[in-house]
C-alpha cells in the first residue's frame, strides 16, 4: 500500500488548495518570510543527501551529462508546455492570486515547483524504497515540507499548485510498483550516489527558490537517470 506517496501527494493538493483559497487572508510578511525558511530547507536536504555520497566523479559526470542532454533535446521547454498547460484548466475554477506576475515569472516558478515536488531525489528515493521495504518514513517527511511549501506558493500562484499533486502521484507510484524490479540491480554505493545526485538538484532548487540562480532545472533531471549505470561502472573501473 503506497501510504507514504497518498500522505505526500495528498499533502501537496492540500497545501494549494488551502493556500489557493486563504491567500489573501495570509499577511503578507508571512507569505515573503517562509519561502526563504523552504529554501533553507531544501539546502538542509540536499546537504544531507550529497553527504551520502560513495564517489564524486560518476555524480559528477552524472549532472554534467544528464544537464547536456536535457539542453540538447530542450527538456525544459517540454516541461514548461507541459506547466502551461495545467495551468490553463486550473485557471478557469480559480484566478491567479498575483495578477502582477508576468507569463514568465509564473511559468518559471511553476516548473520550480514541479521539479521540487515531482522530481526531487528524496521523492524518488523514497518512493523506491518505500515499494520495496514498506518504509514510508522517508516520503511522510517529505510531505511535511511540500505541504507548506504548496501553500505559500499557492498564495501566489493559484490552484494550479494543487494540480501538481497529479503528475507527482503518477511519478511516484510508477517508482513504487517499479521497485521490486529496480532495487534488487542496486548496491549500497549506487543508491548512495543516486542520493547525492537527487541532493544537488534539491541543493540548486533552494538557489532557485532563493532567485540566486537562474538556471534550468528541468534539463538537469536526466542526471536522475544516468546517476546508478554510471556509479555501477565506477565500481568496476574505479581511479
Amino acid at each position: 500500500m503506497p501510504i507514504g506517496i497518498l500522505i505526500n501527494c495528498g499533502g501537496v493538493f492540500l497545501g494549494g488548495v488551502l493556500g489557493a483559497l486563504l491567500g489573501d487572508k495570509i499577511p503578507e510578511r508571512v507569505r515573503k518570510n517562509l519561502p526563504i525558511f523552504f529554501g533553507t530547507g531544501s539546502f538542509i536536504m540536499g546537504v544531507v543527501s550529497i553527504n551520502k555520497i560513495d564517489a564524486m566523479p560518476p555524480v559528477i559526470l552524472a549532472v554534467i551529462l544528464g544537464t547536456a542532454f536535457g539542453q540538447l533535446i530542450y527538456l525544459d521547454e517540454k516541461i514548461t508546455h507541459f506547466a502551461s498547460l495545467l495551468r490553463k484548466p486550473a485557471e478557469k475554477l480559480f484566478t491567479l492570486k498575483d495578477n502582477t506576475m508576468t507569463e514568465d515569472e509564473f511559468l518559471s516558478e511553476f516548473v520550480t515547483m514541479i521539479v521540487l515536488f515531482c522530481a526531487s531525489g528524496t521523492g524518488i528515493f523514497g518512493s523506491i524504497q518505500s515499494g520495496m521495504t514498506g518504509d514510508h518514513s522517508i516520503l511522510i517527511s517529505k510531505a511535511v515540507l511540500d505541504t507548506f511549501t504548496a501553500i505559500i506558493f499557492a498564495t501566489r500562484l493559484g490552484l494550479p499548485i494543487a494540480a501538481i499533486a497529479i503528475p507527482q502521484a503518477v511519478i511516484m507510484l510508477i517508482l513504487f510498483f517499479s521497485a521490486q524490479f529496480i532495487y534488487p540491480l542496486t548496491t549500497p554505493e549506487m543508491l548512495a550516489d543516486f542520493s547525492a545526485c537527487g541532493g544537488a538538484l534539491v541543493l540548486i532548487t533552494g538557489f532557485k527558490i532563493f532567485k540566486l540562480l537562474d538556471v534550468s532545472l528541468a534539463n538537469i533531471l536526466p542526471a536522475m537517470i544516468l546517476v546508478m549505470p554510471l556509479s555501477w561502472l565506477w565500481s568496476y573501473f574505479p581511479l
